[in-house]
């Protein structure tokens, strides 16, 4: 799975990255070393592809009661992934690209839990491949619609098979960028976009345990333990 990661992004890096002129929240880009879900991150959208919008993190179900179920949701398994009610709809109309520059994970060792730090070895950012989906209080007519997202995940490469049996998956290249958001795009073909990321392009490291409390928020946070 993937439970807590980080945006340490500047300006220049992200536009370098995605070479198409990407409209930035009018806030700027957030600096967070402890993303946690419920809390707003960024995304890059299928009905949007040009614009870097601030999503919740937790999918909730256009048919869901209330928000508490996003909490549940922030990942999705790609497995079966098109079958999944809360899922079903947005894999096939509402995909989306999560941006980051590292996630952690937790790595069970003599009986403890080790969190670690996963970055991608060429230095480049992060591109996890996503689903959102709208929803709106209907018991009350004057609610905002809330935007909410969940980061896909599958078998584990290489160097995260050691750390946990679940990993993101990864769209590392443009053109799997592209394909991802393209609202042509067929079910099975993305479907085939997700794909245990190559053996060699990411590297994870041992970090504090103060990655486990979310009040903890720094750059304390990406020093090797």
């Amino acid at each position: 799975m993937c439970g807590r990661y980080s945006v340490v992004i500047d300006e220049a890096k992200l536009r370098k990255q995605f070479t198409r002129d990407l409209l930035l929240p009018k806030a700027g880009l957030p600096t967070n070393y402890n993303v946690a879900p419920t809390q707003n991150n960024l995304v890059i959208t299928n009905r949007s592809p040009d614009e870097v919008s601030l999503f919740r993190w937790g999918l909730v179900p256009f048919w869901a009661k209330d928000l508490k179920i996003g909490a549940r949701m922030i990942n999705a398994r790609r497995e079966g992934i098109e079958d999944k009610a809360s899922f079903r709809k947005p894999i096939r109309e509402k995909r989306c690209l999560v941006i980051a520059d590292s996630f952690y994970e937790w790595q069970r060792k003599d009986g403890k839990k080790v969190p670690h730090r996963i970055l991608p070895t060429d230095g480049s950012l992060l591109v996890m491949a996503g689903i959102w989906e709208s929803w709106k209080d209907k018991t009350d007519p004057a609610a905002e619609t809330v935007y909410t997202y969940s980061i896909i995940t599958g078998e584990p490469n290489a160097e995260m098979a050691p750390i946990h049996d679940r990993m993101p998956m990864l769209l590392q290249n443009e053109d799997l960028q592209k394909a991802w958001l393209d609202e042509a795009s067929s079910l099975e073909d993305i479907k085939d976009l997700l794909r245990t990321p190559a053996d060699g392009v990411l590297s994870p490291y041992p970090v504090s345990q103060l990655v486990g409390n979310v009040r903890n928020n720094g750059p304390e946070l990406h020093e090797r333990a």
